[in-house]
């Protein structure tokens, strides 16, 4: 079938929803549906998606080496882009690989959380965990390296400089490094000391490490804390819990007693004073840098230079608005994911991209080049926003009715009931095809023309 101007103009197959073909409203390329939404494939700029929702998905673009599957998702999925790949079971079992940065080969299997698993080109790369008897992890949970022997009961973790070797975790550890030294027997009591030091880094550029000195007794009773240590902003904070707390420091004093019932801050960089009482349910701010009066749950009002932050009988009404030049960005809220109406503006060009859902009846949005695009009855959308194997898996099964309208071109198309009633819209002509294609309408200049029991492929609207 050719396609002319972005568009396809070839012909088209109405028995919807037992069987409909037809050319995409959004952009360039067909779609073919079959059974009403148990089965469809689409073609668009050089990406074919083929489905059987929700149970299986395939989407290729050869162009740039992707490839992706999925079964029943969120059960099973697999994702190829080039050489770098990753399926998972249900986000337990595991497998994942590619290049490194220094394009060396990788590869990952997991059993969350029993197993881990990484053999690489770089040998000293390989790690083997089998939880919680015996192994090691690299680059994993927010560490360089993991080492554990019958975890709890000895564990060895390095992030940077710091080595951190847990005895019984979490109550016995011993902390090493640059500068450091620490211990704790938690929540008896605890210290740790570092001096501030310069090192150079990846760049070649001096940079300085500060340094801190904190200390526990009878946790989380009694905390006196000093960081900081060597920058022009040191700090020192101190709690006998519940009967004060204290941050101290050049830009910002915050001071609380009886915790947390009576809090006065005095934040001299961000030009602003607050009091809460009890903080942070009820709580008070004024200043250039922070105005805000809240009494939680009933109501708030918090402003600042870029953001706005309000609710009304929290969670029934939320609103928040970030103005950051060019974005101006909006969100209205009620009972967090019943409705919410969400703007993202650019004040230089003036183009707008928005999305309005209300669960689980509907969901609309508007692309910044002016696409548009309605679904009736979205259980799942309003919840995970903009998942792509959402829409392209579950979304077909429940949208009874869809919408959609390109600015650009002009186009525009509704479908009931997966297309047993379907009409086609472009500026110079337009099709419609209703009940199983046993009626069919073209309208061009020249009029109106109607056709019964015509199954044949007719001509698709052009859109420009």
């Amino acid at each position: 079938m050719p396609v002319v101007g972005g568009c396809l103009v070839g012909a088209e197959w109405a028995a919807g929803p037992f069987a409909h073909e037809f050319s995409l409203t959004l952009s360039p390329g067909t779609r073919e549906e079959w059974l009403g939404p148990l089965y469809y494939k689409e073609v668009s700029e050089g990406q074919t998606t083929w489905a059987v929702p929700p149970f299986w998905s395939r989407t290729v673009r050869p162009d740039v080496e992707m490839e992706e599957y999925d079964v029943l998702y969120p059960f099973l999925s697999y994702d190829r882009f080039g050489a770098e790949y990753r399926w998972h079971l249900f986000q337990v079992l595991n497998f994942s690989g590619g290049q490194t940065q220094d394009e060396k080969r990788s590869d990952k299997f997991t059993v969350f959380p029993f197993y881990f698993q990484r053999r690489a080109a770089d040998p000293s790369q390989n790690y083997t965990a089998l939880v919680p008897f015996w192994g090691t992890l690299k680059d994993r949970l927010l560490r360089d390296e993991i080492t554990f022997r019958l975890f709890p009961l000895y564990s060895r973790t390095v992030k940077k400089d710091v080595v951190t070797e847990n005895f019984a975790f979490p109550f016995l550890h011993l902390r090493h490094g640059t500068q450091l030294d620490g211990w704790q027997f938690w929540p008896l009591m605890g210290h740790e000391h570092r001096d501030p030091f310069t090192s150079t880094n990846y760049l070649g550029f001096e940079q300085l490490t500060p340094g801190h000195d904190r200390l526990f007794i009878g946790w989380p009773f009694f905390l006196n804390s000093h960081s900081g240590v060597g920058t022009a902003n040191p700090v020192h904070q101190q709690a006998l819990l519940p009967l004060y707390s204290h941050y101290r420091s050049p830009q910002r004093d915050s001071s609380t007693y009886l915790w947390p019932f009576f809090t006065f801050t005095d934040d001299r960089e961000k030009k602003y004073q607050e009091w809460g009482a009890p903080w942070p349910l009820v709580a008070f701010a004024r200043g250039e840098g922070k105005h805000m009066n809240r009494v939680w749950p009933f109501y708030s009002h918090a402003t600042n230079a870029i953001l706005t932050s309000d609710f009304i009988l929290w969670p029934l009404y939320k609103y928040n608005r970030a103005q950051a030049e060019p974005l101006d960005r909006e969100r209205t809220r009620f009972l967090i994911f019943l409705y919410s109406d969400l703007s993202e503006k650019n004040t230089v060009t003036g183009e707008a991209k928005t999305r309005t859902d209300l669960w689980p009846i509907f969901t609309a949005r508007k692309e910044l080049d002016g696409r548009e695009r309605f679904q009736l009855f979205a259980p799942l959308e309003p919840l995970i926003p903009n998942n792509k194997s959402i829409e392209r898996n579950w979304s077909p099964v429940w949208s009874v009715f869809r919408y959609e309208k390109n600015l650009r071109t002009g186009a525009e198309s509704h479908s009931i009931l997966w297309n047993l009633l379907r009409l086609d819209n472009s500026p110079t002509n337009s099709h419609a095809s209703f009940l199983f294609g046993i009626a069919k309408r073209d309208r061009d200049e020249g009029g109106a023309k109607w056709r019964w029991f015509d199954w044949r492929r007719s001509p698709i609207p052009e859109k420009p």
